[in-house]
């Protein structure tokens, strides 16, 4: 095997697992990536495969024209074009077929057609159905939900005019969008239009392949996200702060270990109530265990930690290692980011892999299909699969003690409780301590892990030098799992790694300097504290006018280029890391890294160095700062009477 470069991770739970996944011969992402030299063409964004004629490898090489096309004649230019867009319609497709799950259980749930399933926040249902204009009056929140849930599956249909939730951004920002002809005119469609786009033959100019790129992201992050969190929220409850736990030493040698994987989390809701059912407990003490001890992987995990403080095993690197402890007895899956070298490595050890999703099955695994008209059955099936599985533990295991404190759950309405009481809820705060200089800017960091650079490095470096400087963090996802191992969200954490500043606000507030907003599709919370900030006022007219950034410093996945261009059109500045999609093309390159800003405020950049990635960010923050006139310390004046007469005479 080809030595690795880099270090694997910065995790000590996971690099003791690394090791004993060698000792007992035992494959890891971390190996394949070692063992598999990265094609920097592909890379790139100059590979194109879209037809038979192909691969089509070309390089957009200055001054050697011919070069630089492929059989059909297309240029780097346009082949960049369209592997960058078909990336986001990966990426869109996957958050809103989610959003459409979450819909469609909704509308059952709201029609008693799936047991088990109620509403949990009433107030959100009835917030959302004043802004959809259901009518309320004396009907019962199951009639509003009918309506809601028709409303909401109708939006990835849509053929025509704009999806609902563009109306909840700033009114400059819409009028941008329209301006710019990027509007979704629905969810699928806009996809659907990638897909045709992309095909041979069709568009050729990579201006108008990224502006729809462009309008499809937007359909991913104010409409099938946006729809998927607040659905989610009304039907499983509108998470609050709570203390979690995570990494690998959650899991517990004496007690039936079921690991929770992927990333919708209507099943698992389900798990971790039958999970605590009386038979299932005693069912788990007669094969021998204490008990039923739950835990998550990637963004299922984050969705049952905020709502029900179930304590999360790690992020994406780690789903192999967690199996590698030998204490799992069932890991149960549903989609996205689930590795198929699963079921293979749980070979060497006892562990179950169980599928449930008709969308993503895996050979070698045990398939137990979810069905929302029946989740109950679905559910117990699953728990007691693990269960009657503990006796099959053998001797070869070992279990991490790392495991660290979080305070997770702070979604959009809970900032703005903890910023303002129950009667003030407001952003008023936080907008007054960027003014006054006490926090510089806001920057959101999410996205994956990549084993083609340090496991959870590039978060965690580039949290430290942004809070350092009075930068507050949200995240979501893997990252925010990164953060919180290093123990970044605590309330604790703003005296030890924050600035002077940004330490005064965390502990007069009470809140870590780090917030944990949520899964993958949680990013909508992020649009909407922006929104929120510039409806406070003091700040601009539009997200574009603010002092905050994006990052994804370790992205992977298809869905990270789909919510880096949603930010980026919303008018925040992104940058990303490890690698970039679009390199072969300058062109390309050049209208995402110059150019998109002058049509919507926000613009790419790439550094793979986390420190200087975030001087990057922190550089932008200081530029809006200056826009807006707050870059210097104001000396705050108490003005006597004598003062306020000649004001007065002005």
């Amino acid at each position: 095997m080809a030595e690795r470069k880099i270090k694997k991770s910065v995790d000590k739970a996971s690099l003791d697992m690394m090791e004993k996944a060698a000792r007992d011969g035992v494959t890891t992402a971390f190996d394949r990536a070692g063992e598999m030299s990265q094609c920097a063409i592909g890379a790139a964004g100059s590979c194109c495969k879209n037809c038979g004629m192909g691969p089509c490898r070309v390089l957009g090489v200055k001054g050697e024209e011919e070069a630089a096309r492929g059989i059909c004649g297309a240029t780097a230019e346009t082949i960049a074009a369209r592997n960058f867009i078909r990336m986001v319609a990966g990426g869109a497709a996957a958050h809103s077929d989610h959003g459409r799950g979450v819909a469609e259980l909704f509308l059952a749930a709201a029609k008693g057609k799936a047991p088990g399933y109620t509403i949990r926040d009433e107030q959100k249902l009835l917030q959302l159905a004043l802004e959809w204009g259901v009518e309320i009056g004396e009907r019962s929140n199951q009639e509003i939900a009918v309506d809601i849930g028709e409303i909401a599956l109708a939006e990835f249909g849509k053929q025509e005019g704009e999806i609902r939730f563009l109306s909840r951004a700033p009114l400059k920002r819409q009028e941008l969008w329209r301006r710019e002809g990027v509007a979704p005119r629905g969810i699928d469609r806009e996809i659907v239009e990638i897909m045709h786009r992309t095909h041979i033959g069709v568009d050729q100019d990579y201006h108008s392949l990224l502006k729809q790129g462009v309008r499809a992201a937007i359909g991913d992050g104010w409409g099938g996200s946006m729809i998927a969190t607040e659905l989610q929220d009304i039907l499983f409850g509108t998470p609050a702060p709570v203390l979690g736990r995570v990494n690998l030493g959650v899991l517990k040698k004496d007690e039936v270990n079921l690991v929770i994987h992927g990333h919708e989390p209507l099943l698992s809701e389900v798990i971790v109530a039958v999970a605590q059912d009386p038979e299932m407990v005693s069912l788990a003490k007669a094969k021998g265990a204490k008990g039923i001890n739950l835990s998550g992987i990637c963004c299922t995990a984050n969705e049952i930690l905020m709502r029900h403080g179930v304590p999360l095993a790690g992020n994406f690197l780690q789903q192999e290692l967690a199996l590698v402890t030998g204490a799992v007895d069932a890991m149960v899956v549903d989609i996205q980011c689930i590795m198929q070298s699963l079921p293979d490595i749980a070979q060497c050890y006892h562990t179950k892999i169980i599928t449930t999703s008709p969308k993503a099955r895996i050979p070698g695994a045990l398939h137990i299909e979810f069905d929302e008209h029946n989740a109950l059955e679905g559910a117990k099936a699953i728990v007691r699969t693990a269960i009657e599985n503990f006796p099959n533990r053998g001797n070869n295991i070992d279990i991490p003690k790392e495991q660290t404190d979080m305070v997770v759950g702070f979604s959009h309405e809970t900032i703005n409780y903890l910023l303002g009481g129950l009667f003030r809820a407001s952003y008023r705060p936080l907008n007054d301590n960027i003014i006054n200089g006490r926090i510089r800017g806001v920057a959101g960091v999410v996205g994956c892990n990549n084993p083609r650079t340090t496991h959870d490095s590039d978060h965690t470096s580039m949290v430290k030098e942004l809070i350092k400087n009075d930068v507050l963090v949200i995240q979501t996802g893997c990252s925010a799992m990164a953060a919180a191992k290093l123990g970044l969200m605590t309330p604790e954490a703003a005296a030890k790694y924050a600035g002077e500043g940004l330490a005064s606000v965390c502990e007069t507030v009470g809140i870590p300097p780090v917030l944990h907003l949520g899964s993958c599709v949680d990013n909508s919370r992020i649009l909407m504290a922006a929104t929120a900030m510039v409806k406070d006022g003091g700040l601009g007219d539009d997200i574009s006018d603010l002092p905050v950034a994006g990052a994804a410093p370790e992205w992977m996945s298809e869905k990270a280029i789909s919510i880096g261009q949603y930010f980026v059109a919303s008018g925040v500045f992104t940058v990303f890391g490890v690698t970039w999609p679009t390199l072969g093309s300058d062109e390309v390159t050049k209208h995402l890294f110059t150019d998109f800003e002058a049509a919507y405020g926000g613009i790419w950049a790439f550094e793979p160095d986390p420190i200087k990635a975030a001087h990057l960010m922190i550089s932008h923050i200081d530029k809006k700062r200056k826009a807006l006139g707050i870059d210097k310390a104001r000396e705050r004046v108490l003005y006597d009477m004598e003062m306020r007469r000649e004001l007065e005479s002005v």
